[in-house]
């Protein structure tokens, strides 16, 4: 993906990766531009984000950028545009895009597993289970930023996947790191989390056995 984002713009001097979390996204950037930097509200992101020497990390909110006129040639947002005040950030991205840049909002689809069956299970827990422990904002997630505004001149992208191979205990901890995960767990109904957990075991078989998981990467990419 990053190979593919610094190739849709005219210079790679510099990216800047907003509400960039731990710097996932940042550093595959970094290998494409001359400088790349990360910026979140969060202290405690900032403070946990992956070092690398072509990259600054920089405490700020997506609606006030601390970067000059004219300066970015990418900027990009991943599994973060949907908590931005977006007229704001829009504002700040037309005031930082030096000529030719490009604005690309990422999300990854809802994670796919192999063989069906596993797939099956997952996606009843994951629409009809724990659904309704999802914040509101996680549909737009979900549906790629397709109904969102993004006054800028469209741009079309190629399909693309996040791929791992997986053995449960992988997978479980994954899992762990949902918020929907922990609202299920504050509000008293472990039992879903148990019958899923034992339901997913049986399809898996041997807990160490690797398994293919994917997500779709979705964008809306658009010319500044």
């Amino acid at each position: 993906m990053a190979t593919f984002l610094a190739g849709t713009v005219k210079g790679q001097g510099r990216a800047v990766d907003v509400g960039c979390g731990n710097g996932q996204l940042t550093c595959q950037l970094a290998d494409h531009f001359t400088t790349v930097v990360g910026i979140d509200s969060s202290e405690d992101q900032i403070a946990h984000a992956t070092p690398h020497r072509h990259v600054e990390y920089v405490c700020a909110p997506a609606e006030r950028l601390p970067l000059a006129v004219r300066s970015v040639h990418l900027i990009a947002a991943a599994q973060a545009a949907h908590w931005f005040d977006r007229s704001a950030f829009y504002r700040e991205a037309r005031r930082i895009a030096a000529e030719g840049a490009v604005i690309a909002l990422v999300s990854y689809g809802v994670l796919q597993l192999e063989p069906a069956e596993l797939q099956a299970r997952f996606a009843t827990f994951y629409t009809d289970e724990i659904g309704p422990y999802w914040p509101p904002e996680r549909k737009l997630v979900d549906g790629g930023y397709a109904g969102i505004e993004f006054p800028f001149e469209e741009m079309a992208y190629p399909d693309m996947n996040i791929e791992r191979a997986w053995d449960f205990g992988e997978f479980l901890g994954y899992l762990s790191t949902w918020s929907a995960v922990r609202r299920v767990n504050e509000a008293g109904r472990d039992d879903i989390l148990d019958i899923f957990v034992r339901d997913l075991s049986d399809i898996w078989g041997d807990p160490m056995k690797k398994r293919p998981v994917s997500w779709p990467i979705k964008m809306r990419l658009g010319r500044i």
